[in-house]
């Protein structure tokens, strides 16, 4: 009798561990939002903006085969806003500064596995051939393939913490938002701070121009309340040629592992 009640206390024991264990697992989750630059065939090693389009495709291969939920950028920031559960194994994809090789070899891609994804544009570089940048017959294209949305990465590359003036700031939030709505006839909800550097006045003044998210450059540790205008992002270069490498990334507990072992 007393051994069977040892055993007993010793399995509730190891079911509360797990439980307790599995919670903890679950608060340490960050659904990844992957961040993208170029897209190409010989991207370099050493390039941290660029991706090889052969290691894109894998990669894309990779969500699609082991059922990754891929949300659009919009719907992951509602869920986050409305407090809702997200399932594990979601990820969002996203491309910064709107280079061309993000159509001619990305954007096939997202087709074929029918993956959305949400490019962040730098306005005055639209349609410059010299930067190899996006023109805007095909960013209509990628609009309208209904997987592809577009963001604000501001009028030009500069980071907007570098200039003084107010009037300055707001003109390249603000201007550069008109001028997609304008051109795609679209209500563009999405911002991306260049280089993701920010304050409290800029992502203020970001949500007061009308945008409904913003995304900044680092995975970092949790923002207070998860902030839809401070959504963190995971850089997919080279380094994640590695399938495994990106299986960790994309796993949501990407941060977590970072941190710990940052702290050795």
């Amino acid at each position: 009798m007393l051994k069977h009640k040892k055993l007993t206390y010793l399995f509730i024991s190891i079911f509360l561990f797990v439980l307790l264990a599995v919670s903890f697992i679950r608060q340490q989750y960050v659904v990844p939002i992957l961040m993208y630059h170029s897209v190409r065939p010989d991207a370099e090693k050493e390039n941290r903006l660029a991706v090889s389009a052969e290691s894109f495709k894998r990669q894309m291969q990779f969500l699609k085969k082991f059922n990754y939920n891929v949300l659009p950028l919009d719907e992951l920031a509602k869920l986050i806003r409305e407090k809702k559960t997200i399932p594990m194994r979601t990820v969002a994809i996203t491309f910064d500064d709107g280079y061309k090789d993000n159509y001619k070899f990305a954007f096939p891609v997202l087709k074929e596995y029918q993956i959305p994804a949400t490019v962040f544009l730098i306005v005055n570089e639209i349609g410059r051939s010299q930067n190899d940048r996006l023109s805007w017959q095909e960013i209509r294209e990628m609009r309208g393939s209904g997987l592809v949305d577009f963001g604000s990465h501001c009028l030009g590359p500069e980071p907007l913490v570098n200039f003084t003036s107010d009037s300055k700031i707001q003109k390249e939030i603000l201007l550069s938002k008109k001028i997609l709505e304008r051109k795609l006839g679209i209500p563009i909800a999405a911002f991306s701070y260049p280089e993701g550097r920010f304050s409290e006045k800029i992502k203020n003044m970001v949500r007061r121009a009308g945008y409904e998210l913003a995304v900044v450059t680092s995975p970092g540790k949790r923002y207070p309340d998860d902030d839809v205008f401070l959504l963190k992002r995971l850089r997919i270069s080279s380094t994640s040629d590695n399938l495994f490498v990106f299986w960790l990334e994309s796993s949501g507990f990407y941060t977590f592992i970072k941190e710990h072992r940052d702290d050795d």
